[in-house]
């Protein structure tokens, strides 16, 4: 292609939380650009936001289906050609699937849909589209993470036996949703939220990296779910065994009452040769333990010198590849996938490398899992995706 992609968002306007940092990784680079938007439900706000983006009033939308509707029907050379949608979880299944059916491919803020129903649907459209879906979880962007996976799929920890994920934050260790907290009002409200709150919120994130690193799917899921703030209408905090498809065994927990803890999202896996550990704090280290040998830390842009890593690496050894870069790799392999479908051309496994409708779907099984098991007293095992 000899231009950039043209962007449109839904959501992400200036009074946002997610927004900001959708707009700052596909941007990053050079290979996007945003062209339309319908950035708040409040078309004051939309409208302000718009003008701050340098965007042309009339491609500034009061509502997402004007958007759709209206940049349908100009010319293929002006037209966006994605939709970034970052809006609270019950408005994504409506312009996803809007967009789809006008011909638009997707990027989308997770968990996928309200419900795994609305997911199902999503991919059907999908599949008789044949457009091209993007999913953020961030996590899998960072290159460690990919070197991880990779090492894996090249059998040097051996088989995995044993995984431990983890993702602690503190930010609702009170009650943030009755102090004008917008962010935690939404994430805490199961008319907006869905069925669960923090395992929905953070939880999806720790269950979508152990399958993304390992390449396992859990096959059982025995669940504990809690409301530690006294009213709360939705989990607060959360833990898991997870049983996985090649017969290793898991443990998660995610919580957001852990008090002072910020984002410290980690994760520790063991095969019979050796281990690994990742976490989001420290992102540029991946520590390599042997069976017998030295423990090794590799790190982002020196030693981390896999073709993945490198290929989703930007800076040069010693400088930090963070959040922001993680989220671009997202949007770097979805906008190098689809200019390649454009060309007619067959997209690198590189290009291919994000999360998609699969990850999303098994997200939303996993939140039915562990609410359908969690508030429940006795111990047992339900089998994943029931």
């Amino acid at each position: 292609m000899d231009r950039k992609l043209r962007m449109g968002m839904v959501g992400g306007g200036t009074d946002a939380f997610i927004g900001a940092i959708h707009r700052l990784a596909a941007l990053m680079d050079n290979q996007i650009e945003l062209v339309c938007g319908c950035f708040s439900i409040d078309p004051e706000i939309s409208k302000s936001s718009g003008k701050s983006y340098y965007l042309p009033e009339n491609r500034v939308y009061k509502t997402y289906q004007e958007m759709f509707e209206n940049e349908a029907k100009l010319p293929e050379g002006e037209q966006m050609d994605f939709v970034s949608i970052v809006t609270p979880n019950f408005v994504h299944f409506g312009p996803a699937m809007m967009a789809l059916e006008n011909g638009f491919h997707v990027v989308l803020d997770k968990p996928i849909t309200f419900t795994l129903n609305e997911a199902l649907k999503l991919k059907e459209k999908l599949d008789e589209t044949g457009l091209t879906f993007a999913l953020t979880h961030t996590y899998s962007g960072y290159p460690a993470v990919k070197h991880a996976k990779q090492m894996i799929v090249e059998g040097q920890l051996g088989k995995i036996r044993k995984l431990f994920v983890e993702y602690p934050q503190g930010w609702l260790s009170d009650k943030q949703e009755d102090k004008g907290n917008p962010q935690a009002s939404w994430r805490t409200d199961p008319k907006r939220s869905g069925k669960a709150g923090c395992m929905g919120d953070i939880g999806t994130h720790a269950h979508h990296l152990a399958e993304y690193i390992t390449g396992l799917k859990v096959t059982e899921i025995c669940a504990e779910l809690n409301v530690f703030v006294p009213n709360r209408l939705l989990d607060d905090d959360g833990a898991a065994l997870l049983r996985f498809n090649n017969g290793a065994k898991g443990v998660l927990f995610a919580t957001q009452v852990a008090a002072g803890e910020e984002n410290d999202i980690k994760i520790r896996i063991y095969g019979d040769k050796g281990g690994l550990e990742w976490a989001q704090m420290e992102p540029n280290s991946l520590i390599i333990k042997w069976k017998g040998n030295p423990t090794q830390v590799l790190r982002t842009g020196t030693s981390l010198n896999s073709s993945v890593a490198a290929h989703n690496t930007r800076t040069p050894g010693g400088h930090p590849e963070g959040y922001l870069e993680a989220f671009a790799n997202i949007y770097r392999n979805f906008a190098w996938t689809v200019m390649a479908k454009i060309d007619g051309n067959e997209p690198t496994a590189e290009m291919l490398d994000f999360p998609g409708v699969e990850d999303g779907i098994r997200g939303m099984q996993f939140i039915d899992a562990v609410v359908k098991n969690g508030y429940d007293d006795t111990t047992k095992w339900i089998k994943f995706g029931e």
